[in-house]
């Protein structure tokens, strides 16, 4: 990162492009409205393929806009994960399974999860192709799902983007959709980005961000009943019981290390907060990770924003009794950077401020609460707000069961995805995997953001037929249905045969 301007100009999206974008967007959704599933399949993968044909354009324009490595990071990590996705999603659009089609013969009720028409995609910083607006894991389930989307293009990675939109617009010439399944509208003011989730026309948002933005989107689109699903902070703590230290404190500190420093702190699932009961080991680990901090580099920040805000959060932190271990200051490295920073605090402190002491630093930092005893140990988990992920680190011949017994059940309660001995950096897309939690992690416990097919119900509408004659219901709410591989609840039983009469 050179801390140069990118010297190419895009446009800020103006409300009369942005309101013709939702109408030939609704103009889509009618058009596609009754397609099966591999109309939307076979989008999906032509879509994966024409980025893997753009493999280098994407790497090294990501790179020069992110400063994120292009190998491993981009190229062989988050480019492949990106692709797999949406060929994941394509699947689950063929399969169907997840349109849920339930029948209850005898009061003749049938219903299925369909599509709920436009979806307006803001995707974030840190991933730029991941939770790209117009290639990640929020536009791959509308896809799947069957909505067009107007995707946001983030500013801190525009041209990424911008090569992204003309691969998924190649992919539509290639399999015959609708021109308007896909848009990309540019920066926006904040009055047109509340104007454009709260719309008439639009179905639905997901936005991943900052938690003041997507507050105020939230607010605009809660006051006209329109669904937006947002993923906004986490700090993801994580308590490292005493007998854990007592069996591998140094390999606990190399794996909280890695953890924490990847990617220079900025992912989502940082573990930001750790948890120690004080003593003389809980000492020793703490010393342990500000060597091995000390010895790291500095990775680069994504620009001056992050960094900016990166300061303010330990400033905030040190302001309210957390005391610098390590670190503490911009720079030291090469373009926007800081510090590789620890923050302790005493658990007494943390007690009586533990709604400012959990302000997140997004960026290669982490905050050390000492608690005094377990009691302390568990009033922290109590005051804990929602996050994405929450750590126990335990001893593995059972000496921390009694502690991990308290903890978990009131940690459980406040984080959407539980790990047990392996730091939280990282989301696997896996259908049995929750990339959300309870707010201010997520605007709602219910729904996540990464696995298919469970993420594609964000949206879709739950659509109810009430005596409707057989010709009339979709296909897979017919008696015979369409498709073999598709489950369907007929009469409380799941099964992929038809209705049987008796």
């Amino acid at each position: 990162m050179t801390k140069q301007a990118v010297t190419d100009e895009y446009p800020v999206s103006e409300w009369t492009e942005i309101e013709k974008a939702l109408q030939a967007a609704v103009a889509a959704s009618e058009h596609t409205r009754g397609w099966p599933g591999d109309r939307f399949a076979n989008f999906l993968d032509k879509y994966a393929d024409c980025i893997e044909e753009r493999t280098d354009q994407l790497v090294d324009m990501a790179h020069k806009e992110t400063a994120l490595p292009s190998s491993p990071r981009l190229q062989d990590v988050e480019l492949p994960r990106t692709t797999g996705q949406l060929r994941q999603a394509a699947t689950s659009a063929r399969t169907a399974s997840w349109t849920m089609p339930t029948i209850d013969t005898k009061a003749d009720i049938r219903s299925i999860y369909g599509p709920i028409g436009p979806v307006a995609v803001f995707g974030p910083n840190n991933f730029p192709f991941a939770f790209n607006s117009i290639a990640g894991g929020d536009f791959a389930a509308a896809i799947a799902a069957g909505n067009p989307v107007i995707a946001k293009g983030h500013s801190s990675h525009p041209g990424t983007t911008r090569l992204f939109a003309e691969a998924a617009f190649h992919a539509t010439q290639k399999t015959d959709m609708p021109p308007a399944m896909v848009q990309l509208i540019y920066r926006t003011n904040h009055e047109d980005g509340c104007r454009l989730v709260s719309h008439p026309l639009i179905g639905a948002t997901g936005y991943t961000g900052a938690r003041g933005t997507g507050l105020v989107l939230k607010e605009s689109a809660d006051k006209a009943g329109k669904p937006i699903y947002l993923e906004l902070s986490s700090i993801n703590p994580v308590f490292i019981l005493p007998g854990a230290l007592d069996e591998r404190l140094n390999q606990v500190a190399d794996e909280f290390t890695t953890s924490c420093l990847m990617g220079t702190g900025q992912f989502c699932t940082k573990p930001g907060l750790v948890i120690l009961q004080a003593g003389k080991n809980a000492r020793r680990f703490v010393e342990t990770a500000k060597q091995r901090f000390d010895e790291s580099p500095v990775g680069t920040l994504l620009n001056e924003s992050v960094q900016s805000h990166f300061t303010q959060s330990i400033d905030t932190l040190t302001r309210e009794g957390a005391v610098v271990v390590v670190g503490g200051n911009a720079g030291k490295g090469n373009g926007y950077c800081y510090e590789n920073t620890l923050l302790e605090v005493d658990g007494d402190t943390f007690v009586s401020k533990s709604e400012i002491l959990q302000t997140e630093a997004f960026g290669n930092g982490s905050l050390f609460v000492l608690a005094k005893d377990a009691d302390q140990m568990l009033e922290i988990a109590e005051l804990l707000e929602g996050n994405l992920t929450g750590c126990v680190y335990s001893d593995t011949n059972g000496n921390d069961d009694a502690l991990y017994d308290r903890i978990v059940p009131t940690l459980r309660q406040r984080v959407g995805r539980l790990l047990n001995d392996r730091m939280p950096t990282g989301v696997a897309v896996s259908a049995a995997m929750n990339h959300g939690g309870p707010f201010p992690a997520t605007g709602h416990p219910a729904f996540t953001a990464v696995g298919i097919p469970t993420s594609i119900h964000r949206f879709t509408s739950l659509q109810c037929y009430d005596n409707v004659r057989p010709h009339r219901l979709p296909p897979l709410l017919r008696d015979k249905s369409p498709d073999d591989n598709t489950w369907r609840l007929i009469d409380g039983q799941w099964t992929r045969s038809g209705v049987t009469t008796e």
